[in-house]
């Protein structure tokens, strides 16, 4: 295994030494690639009772397989990627074994059962199925004894039939153009030169309305949201989705598992009168969520009493819900004020479903990074902060002057730990933290700060702070050592003296702060960048009020092909906590980690697998053998297909 693993490395380094690009030459990255996954084969049997076998292995991730036969014949077919091999079967039952081998030399098999008969297959049962959830598409399964594959024939007129085909007992998914009723037909096939028919008339249906609601608003500040149409906020009142001017629109309340949505069937415009007149000059952005099966796109107009209307055309996803964000300043650079708007106007073709209608600007809530904690700032009220271990006391909080804090007045002084404030995080055992805070009181007087378990033994690493009336920023950096929970705490223990004490911008980072600059993108890209190119700047999008970096990747392809990177310090023999959020509209991996910016590439990473579900990630590394001061934080983004959004980056030394 080892000599394989070697053979594979030292040929793809001969192919990249004789590239132009120098960061190809770095070969640290296939450390870091997923091994093969959905490992399996296609047959095609020749029907003419020879016991000829075709068959094309596949698998993602693989740059090479063996095919072991399952027979007497004991050397495995070795293929490249896209080949097949025709083996010659006496009738019986098999079980193939495919190997599929990745860049780096990894193998991962997988077995499957094959039957070759000279007999006609028998037993044949099939089940067609309209899909749940796609449109006009039908799932197809067959079983038949004495047989290896199946054909599907769609019954459409020009179209070249079979349309597809899948190993006996697998099954396959066949998308229609148009719904009706077709003649379809599966036909079974073994080694036999006879073949076993199915037929049936069978209804393709097509969705017409949308079966799952649009992915809910924001949480937002009520100065930070203009609501027309939506569950989430409150709408202008007295508002009309069906204004009578004379169009054939149909106007339905739908409603869809008590989501209200407007549906406007037989489209051709529609307008919205606004209940009151709305002043937009200090909003940034129209958002809506539409669904349709058969409108192309659609115009939407903003109607201002004073400029007349103007519109801006969005091409809309059939069959799924568009999320449609436009900037204002696309309608105030035609010539129209937004200080008077009071209609809205839709133009277009087919049966739309819209929800979600408001207008927003970016959210005026702090966008301090309170690293592994939630609420750090306290811009969310009491959200996460208790007293004590109670997980039903919410933590004091006031707001003056539009910054919310934790605030408490202790008149006499008393054990420390009897006027308390506290959020439970995931203290790790043996791991550095560093605990940063503001605070300030009315009096010169002492506090306890640091991080501790919220139930007996009540193990903890805390030092007494003395504060001030004058709000200052404290730091405290402590090593865990023999205790740790995943309902620990981050502790504040206030009663020891009289006197008022103020707590705001509480953040915990892993090691000894963060070292990433602008880790939640909330500044826009920089100083971060694509590869090393210090001018190229990372794509950072905002979405419902919070920016993020976000690329689609359209094709798999060599990871660093797609990459967001920071430069910064790396030292030599230190330990270092990489920590993100990242998620995808797929399954997929990525690599991130740490290394050089230039020749020889030197790194330190890991493969993430990541989904559609938004979570946070952490990876520890120790530096060997090499540092710079223009090292950078990696995220190799390249080699599998989808969308990538990261955020909350945060690099802590240990």
């Amino acid at each position: 295994m080892k000599n394989i693993n070697k053979f594979y490395k030292y040929f793809f380094a001969l192919f990249i030494l004789m590239a132009c690009n120098e960061e190809l030459r770095d070969l640290s990255f296939t450390d870091s690639i997923a091994p093969p996954s959905n490992v399996s084969a296609a047959y095609d049997l020749t029907q003419d009772n020879t016991g000829n076998v075709t068959i094309t292995p596949t698998a993602d991730g693989a740059l090479s397989f063996e095919v072991y036969f399952g027979d007497s014949t004991t050397e495995p077919a070795k293929l490249g990627l896209g080949e097949n091999v025709t083996h010659t079967y006496a009738e019986g039952s098999y079980n193939v074994k495919i190997v599929a081998i990745n860049l780096k030399g990894d193998k991962v098999e997988a077995t499957q059962p094959l039957v070759v008969s000279f007999k006609a297959p028998e037993n044949l049962m099939v089940t067609i199925e309209n899909d749940a959830a796609i449109s006009k598409q039908v799932n197809v399964t067959a079983t038949a004894d004495f047989a290896a594959t199946y054909e599907f024939h769609s019954g459409e007129t020009g179209v070249t039939q079979p349309v597809a085909t899948a190993n006996i007992g697998d099954q396959l998914s066949y998308q229609y153009s148009t719904p009706g009723t077709y003649s379809v037909k599966v036909v079974a096939k073994g080694a036999a030169i006879a073949t076993t028919e199915y037929t049936m008339d069978f209804e393709v249906t097509e969705i017409l309305a949308p079966i799952a609601s649009a992915t809910p608003p924001p949480t937002r500040s009520a100065t930070d949201v203009i609501s027309i149409f939506s569950d989430t906020y409150t709408n202008v009142a007295g508002t009309d989705l069906y204004p009578n001017w004379g169009q054939s629109t149909q106007y339905t309340a739908f409603d869809l598992n008590g989501d209200a949505i407007i549906q406007y069937s037989n489209l051709n415009y529609q307008g919205i009168q606004i209940g009151a007149t709305q002043d937009l000059s200090s909003m940034e952005f129209l958002h809506m969520d539409i669904w349709t099966a058969d409108a192309a796109d659609i115009e939407t107009y903003l109607i201002s009493i004073g400029s007349g209307e103007k519109f801006i055309k969005s091409t809309l996803t059939k069959d799924d819900w568009t999320s449609i964000e436009i900037p204002l300043s696309d309608f105030t650079s035609q010539g129209l004020t937004i200080n008077d708007i009071h209609q809205f106007k839709f133009v277009g073709a087919g049966t739309v479903f819209i929800d979600n209608i408001y207008f927003y600007k970016s959210s005026s809530a702090s966008t301090f990074d309170d690293g592994i904690l939630s609420n750090g700032d306290f811009s969310s009220g009491s959200d996460s902060w208790i007293v004590g271990v109670d997980d039903n006391a919410p933590a004091p909080v006031v707001n003056a002057s539009g910054n919310s804090y934790y605030s408490v007045s202790i008149p006499n002084a008393g054990n420390p730990w009897e006027v308390n404030v506290s959020q439970k995080v995931e203290i790790i055992d043996g791991n550095t933290y560093t605990l940063t805070f503001d605070a300030w009181s009315n009096v010169n007087r002492s506090m306890i700060a640091g991080v501790g378990l919220s139930a007996d033994p009540w193990s903890s690493e805390t030092e007494t702070i003395n504060i001030t009336p004058t709000k200052t920023t404290y730091t405290v950096t402590k090593t865990v050592a023999g205790w740790g929970a995943p309902d620990a705490r981050v502790l504040f223990d206030l009663g020891a003296d009289a006197g008022d004490v103020n707590i705001d911008n509480v953040s915990l980072f892993i090691g000894n702060g963060n070292m990433v600059v602008n880790g939640n993108f909330e500044n826009g890209a920089a100083p971060w960048i694509i590869g090393v190119d210090d001018n190229a700047s990372a794509p950072v999008v905002n979405t419902n009020g919070n920016n993020h970096y976000y690329v689609n990747v359209a094709a798999a392809g060599n990871p660093w092909e797609v990459n967001l990177s920071q430069k910064l310090e790396i030292i030599d023999g230190e330990t270092y906590t990489l920590t993100f959020d990242a998620w995808s509209d797929v399954n997929r991996s990525i690599i991130s980690g740490i290394g050089l910016s230039a020749d020889p590439w030197s790194s330190e990473t890991e493969t993430i697998n990541i989904t559609p579900s938004r979570t946070t990630y952490s990876i520890t590394k120790t530096v060997t053998g090499w540092g710079a001061t223009d090292a950078r934080v990696i995220f190799d983004l390249g080699a599998a297909a989808g969308e990538v959004f990261i955020d909350n980056v945060s690099l802590s030394k240990l």
